[in-house]
């Protein structure tokens, strides 16, 4: 079957009421407004010692192509720089972070082997790529990267590919123990419990007692810290939850947790969460964030996964939203078979987006709950923010829109490059530039630097609407419109301003090797 033919309606036997109801409803509409008009007076004194706390998954950890490295580009590090405070995260090093860096394994294969990469050139390019993860590989499991730094209590609370669970429920303690003997993979050649390695990072260690934290008890402790302040934190920044649902993309296949969605050791079965676990378990996340001494709490809403470029739509859309199809990025449209080819429907992806809705009304709740309750909560809605950003989606078929919808306005500096970035699959142009994309990385679902800095502009809007100082270098109060410095992102952009120009024919190469002989669905799976 063809990618342009009728996707047959794929809904799953399991699958909700509510969220079957939500779909056959109209679309949420964003709330812009991040106090949802509640207002909340609060006495305040002095100035908590922690001026900015983060507790998140990848996206707030600054989770990139695949690894996680450049953490001083994070969004809360971008909201600190332009805060004037101090920050402290983790830091990851070895040849491109964990558990591999996509960037620098493409740009391993451009050095040695040309920008394009020819299907009789695969065997060198294969062994090229084997050496570079083997590198990558030793480094966390027997080298250096094996015994994480002693670090106190850091203001980044932030670890890839947590749901709602891991965060309430992990502990240093039982990552440690979830890491067992290395063992050499000729097929799939990543660190070993790469996840939880990286939490180590993450965790206070050192001291014994701490070792059987959680994130939201090393929040707390740090909240705790009030010196002749009426909190220990200033701002608390909090985004979780899209790994309740971002498996159904990276995977392609939809399967609703099943009661046993507390244990951590069953989880990973599920790629989505009914919403009554997802509720669930979120009241939990209120109830312990209520105990944290946060002047401000910022949550943000889960985005829309399915907008990702991870999932390629495929075949003929007009005045919907969703496509028939949506498969690999390396698999054409011309050679795509449905029979074959691993894929979600359109009627699935309609699906997950609304489960995602319900997911956020839930959130957007709990934010209006404390408000009422004279807490200083706001919502962030990132949901609707990636949205505005959909370029297949909404910008290429005005009859999809709805009545809501605008094209996001981007800061000067990004509205002036040419391509302007939008979330298409990064390609390059072959002349040391970029084709297409530019607010997605090389896996297809983490954002470039500059996107990571859209999202701290919009953070960085709230706090300022708190009532947040933001300070020059001088220690000056700023005035007007806090913005952050694009320009200063653009530069450490490497995928934005000059992308390996091997993205396409690689692309091309592992789309070959998926239909010829099946080898990705082991490798390919990002970090989450």
């Amino acid at each position: 079957m063809g990618a342009g033919e009728t996707a047959v309606p794929t809904v799953p036997e399991d699958t909700p009421e509510s969220v079957l109801a939500r779909a056959a409803a109209p679309p949420r509409i964003p709330q812009f407004d991040p106090t949802l008009g509640i207002e909340v007076s609060r006495a305040v004194r002095g100035t908590p010692p922690h001026r900015l706390v983060a507790l998140g998954d990848s996206v707030l950890q600054g989770f990139q192509s695949g690894a996680i490295y450049n953490t001083d580009l994070s969004v809360p590090a971008i909201v600190a720089h332009e805060l004037g405070a101090d920050f402290r995260y983790p830091r990851y090093g070895g040849p491109g972070g964990l558990p591999l860096n996509i960037e620098l394994l493409l740009r391993r294969i451009e050095e040695r082997h040309g920008s394009e990469l020819r299907p009789w050139e695969l065997p060198a390019a294969l062994f090229t790529a084997r050496g570079f993860m083997d590198e990558v590989e030793d480094y966390w499991e027997r080298g250096p990267g094996s015994t994480p730094p002693l670090v106190g209590r850091l203001h980044n609370l932030s670890c890839y590919g947590w749901d709602l669970r891991d965060a309430l429920q992990k502990t240093a303690r039982e990552c440690a123990a979830r890491i067992g003997a290395p063992r050499d993979d000729l097929v799939r050649q990543l660190a070993e419990n790469n996840g939880e390695r990286a939490a180590l990072y993450v965790y206070p260690n050192g001291d014994e007692r701490r070792r059987d934290e959680t994130l939201f008890d090393a929040a707390a402790a740090l909240g705790d810290e009030r010196d002749d302040a009426e909190s220990g934190i200033e701002t608390l920044v909090v985004f979780l939850g899209s790994n309740n649902a971002l498996r159904t993309v990276t995977e392609l296949r939809v399967v609703w947790s099943g009661e046993d969605f507390r244990e951590l050791d069953h989880t990973r079965a599920y790629t989505i969460w009914r919403p009554e676990h997802f509720d669930t378990e979120f009241a939990e996340i209120v109830a312990r964030l209520r105990t944290i001494g946060a002047r401000h709490v910022v949550l943000c809403t889960v985005p829309h996964v399915t907008i990702a470029p991870i999932a390629r739509g495929l075949g003929t859309k007009k005045g919907s939203p969703y496509f028939p199809y949506y498969t690999r990025p390396w698999v054409s449209e011309d050679r795509f078979d449905a029979t074959r080819d691993e894929h979600l429907t359109g009627d699935q992806a309609r699906l997950i987006d609304a489960a995602i809705d319900l997911f956020d009304e839930t959130i957007t709740r709990a934010v209006a709950d404390a408000r009422r309750a004279g807490l200083d909560w706001y919502l962030l809605d990132t949901a609707g923010i990636l949205d505005r950003f959909a370029a297949r989606r909404y910008a290429d078929d005005p009859e999809a829109r709805p009545d809501w919808w605008e094209p996001y306005p981007l800061p000067p500096t990004l509205s002036a490059l040419d391509p302007v970035p939008d979330t298409r699959f990064l390609s390059a142009d072959g002349r040391g530039g970029r084709a297409s994309g530019g607010l997605f990385s090389l896996d297809g679902v983490h954002p470039t630097t500059v996107a990571y800095g859209i999202l701290a502009q919009e953070i960085i809007d709230v706090m300022v609407r708190a009532g947040v100082e933001f300070r020059s270098p001088n220690g000056t109060v700023r005035s007007g419109r806090v913005s952050v410095d694009f320009e200063r992102l653009l530069r450490r952009d490497t995928l934005v301003r000059s992308p390996p120009q091997n993205i396409d024919s690689t692309l091309a190469i592992l789309g070959w090797l998926d239909e010829i002989l099946d080898v990705l669905r082991v490798q390919w799976r990002p970090g989450l």
